[in-house]
């Protein structure tokens, strides 16, 4: 048998799921120690027992990945530096970031780790994809949100290594681009915290409720063929979360299906395809989606999303049913659930379930104690089912959902000893931290500026009030106050209005130079085809300051350089200065503060630097986008608004080119402006990005600001209290 050409990469969030992974045929595997992943809530491994891992892992000639894919703040600076030298002394074949400040760190003082991009870093083009690589960075995960086509125009103009994934759990929200947890209660998607909210459920009237934003599971395995014919180098199974027996279960299948792909013949993969389906309808996880691969460029939504339904509760596992019944007290208590199909799923002791509150307050598992077959009256008549042991908490109406069979439950021989002796990680005869500061004159990306460069610079960014908005209607409300500048969310639709203005007779209320065009974060290969095209006759037209939200937007001004002025977004993530040193080298002038950052980190940040502090726009007013989806998703809901089950309110709102939900309370520190500019701060930013901008709600919002007041019925978003963490942090 050939060698396979495609990587089969899988997770391990636990030592047992290593063995599993290991045995049933995965190439490499990923992990993630006790700090710094985008899974703290997995088992992750110990030091020692990483150590052995790696050690036993290339004896057999496998590899292993450390996921490194969380973002840290300025006062971690030193523990990230540790962790990093640590792993440099213990030589994974690669780590996984996010942060721009970590690739920073890692290829300045470590540059014998090999690193690989995360899908948090949403790399979503063929741009994206080189700017990394001229980085120093050997593979990129991609963005989820691709379609087949677009990952194989980006394999045409990179030779970075590529990664998918094929297979496991998806976020409604573009990879790497969800606010929505954190701003629920600071447990950041970009800290490892996720508190799943787009599995929730929500209301959207009186009687209306539904699962709007829980996706159903990746399953990619009728496309490996057209995978392995687009050149991608790795395909990765989702699932640091999950057991033993979902990892074993799942490459089993993919190996499977990988092998006849590489040895070839259509009867051969054919019938490799159909005992891997078997295998995968064992996998007791959602209902399955190949998402955007099959899709046209408008998402789906002309067709239908098959990729959500409101009725799946987002749970994992073979639906058992409600309770219809409950009986007993104290931890003695059943509950009948009616209509089990015996030919799926048969409750038997020892197999474990999991039950869902009606109201979606809580999820728990169970390990059942007991079960008997029955014959209940019901509302809907006499029904046989089963009783099941339940625990307290749970009653009528309730949903009870297999997980897992006492058969199914598989032991592998173990990859690693449980006494796995190795150092204890970082932390010892540590090495002290270089300092990283970015300079006025280092972030200005140009040299040989001149003694009139602080007057220029002034000019094009002018201390004042900075106004950001998503239509050009909205330019005509936010006039009235004549902010220093106006940002103006740039798109394939707004850019064709600008370009083509004069010839419709169309007078802006702004000139090209008091506008920044905002790119979009959310920046995939179709995309950058087009505003590839759309930005020099912009810059022709006079635009000469736009704001990068991706890395993918940096090469998009090569050619016209000299030109521009550029400024790193709030979704570039720098919460550190290293990250800070990063965007500057790709020629960031200015530097808008992110949405979750809080004024302790945003201070630590930019140090005593008066110039550099003088380079920041600081959000005091934004309903920031909790979710950047990809498809149009007012053509699917028929609703606007919605709440939680703790009637916080949010509005849906979709466009040609995607959907974002908002916050109905906005984040508002603009009482804290006068403080602000007591340290050194003179540009702050008013984000109106979201719904149409009403001219008497901004009159109100620029009185406060003029007056120096707290908004009624806003919150602080995280710059009170900063991330929540599980784990404490070094001053």
């Amino acid at each position: 048998m050939s060698e396979p050409t495609i990587e089969l990469l899988a997770p391990a969030g636990s030592p047992e799921a290593l063995d599993a992974a290991v045995a049933e045929g995965a190439d490499a595997v990923y992990l993630g120690l006790k700090t710094f992943n985008a899974r703290l809530r997995s088992a992750n491994f110990t030091y020692a027992r990483f150590e052995a891992a790696l050690r036993a892992l290339r004896s057999r000639g496998k590899k292993l990945y450390v996921t490194v894919n969380t973002v840290f703040e300025q006062r971690e600076a030193d523990r990230m530096y540790q962790f990093l030298r640590y792993l440099s002394n213990i030589g994974p074949d690669a780590i996984i970031v996010q942060d721009l400040g970590v690739l920073t760190m890692a290829r300045s003082q470590f540059p014998g780790l090999r690193l690989h991009a995360s899908t948090q870093m949403n790399v979503a083009s063929g741009m994206g994809c080189n700017a990394l690589s001229r980085q120093g960075v050997s593979r990129v995960v991609l963005a989820r949100e691709l379609r087949l086509a677009e990952i194989e125009a980006i394999r045409g103009e990179t030779n970075v290594e590529l990664e998918v994934f094929v297979h496991g759990a998806l976020c409604v929200g573009a990879s790497g681009l969800c606010l929505f947890s954190s701003f629920l209660g600071g447990k950041s998607a970009n800290r490892g915290m996720c508190a799943q909210a787009c599995r929730r459920l929500y209301k959207s009237g009186d009687t209306e409720s539904g699962f709007y934003f829980s996706p159903a599971d990746l399953q990619l395995l009728g496309n490996l063929g057209a995978l392995a014919g687009t050149g991608v180098n790795s395909v990765k199974i989702e699932g640091r979360m999950k057991s033993a027996e979902y990892v074993g279960t799942v490459v089993s299948a993919y190996r499977l299906a990988l092998d006849a792909i590489a040895e070839g013949g259509e009867a051969r993969i054919a019938g490799a395809l159909e005992d891997a389906g078997r295998i995968l309808r064992g996998d007791f996880a959602r209902g399955k989606t190949v998402f955007y691969h099959n899709h046209t460029a408008d998402g789906g939504a002309s067709g239908g999303i098959d990729w959500l339904d409101p009725e799946q509760d987002g749970g994992t596992g073979i639906a058992l049913g409600e309770l219809l019944k409950v009986r007993g007290r104290d931890g003695e208590r059943m509950g009948f659930v009616a209509g089990v199909n015996a030919a799926e799923a048969v409750p038997a002791e020892g197999d474990s379930i999991r039950l869902h509150r009606r109201d979606d307050t809580a999820r728990v598992s169970h390990k059942l104690r007991a079960t008997e077959p029955a014959r209940e009256s019901t509302p809907g008549g006499n029904v046989r089912g089963f009783w099941l042991s339940i625990p307290d908490g749970f009653d009528r109406g309730d949903r009870a959902y297999l997980i897992q069979t006492r058969g199914m439950s598989r032991r592998y021989r173990p990859v690693t000893s449980a006494d796995a002796r190795g150092s204890r990680g970082p932390g010892h005869e540590q090495a002290p931290v270089p300092m990283v500061r970015v300079s006025a004159e280092a972030a200005s990306g140009r040299r040989g500026a001149g003694k009139g460069r602080t007057s220029s610079e002034r000019t094009l960014f002018p201390e004042g009030l900075y106004v950001a908005v998503s239509r050009i209607e909205d330019l005509y409300v936010v006039q009235s106050s004549r902010p220093a500048k106006v940002l103006l969310r740039l798109t394939r639709h707004s850019a064709h209005r600008l370009i083509h203005a004069g010839e419709t007779g169309t007078a802006l209320p702004f000139r090209p130079a008091d506008m920044i065009l905002s790119l979009d974060p959310f920046f995939p290969q179709d995309t950058a085809e087009a505003l590839a095209e759309a930005i020099p006759e912009l810059v022709d037209l006079g635009y000469s300051q736009f704001a990068a939200n991706n890395l993918g937007h940096f090469p998009l001004f090569r050619e016209v350089r000299s030109a521009v002025r550029l400024i790193a977004g709030p979704w570039l993530y720098a919460f550190n200065s290293w990250a800070l040193s990063f965007a500057a080298s790709l020629g960031a002038e200015a530097f808008v503060s992110p949405f979750e950052n809080n004024r302790q980190n945003l201070e630590r940040t930019v140090g005593d630097d008066r110039r550099l502090r003088e380079r920041f726009l600081v959000p005091v007013f934004a309903a920031p986008p909790l979710f950047h989806i990809r498809a149009d998703l007012s053509r699917h809901y028929d609703f606007k608004a919605f709440s939680d089950s703790r009637d916080e309110r949010f509005v849906l709102v979709g466009d040609p080119d995607g959907s974002m939900v908002f916050p109905e309370k906005p984040f508002s520190i603009i009482d804290k402006i006068s403080f602000l500019q007591d340290a050194g701060f003179r540009r702050f930013l008013i984000d109106l990005s979201g719904v149409p901008v009403k001219k008497t709600d901004y009159k109100d919002l620029m009185r406060s600001v003029d007056r120096g007041i707290p908004l009624p019925d806003i919150t602080r978003f995280n710059w009170k209290d900063g991330f929540f963490s599980a784990e404490p942090a070094s001053k």
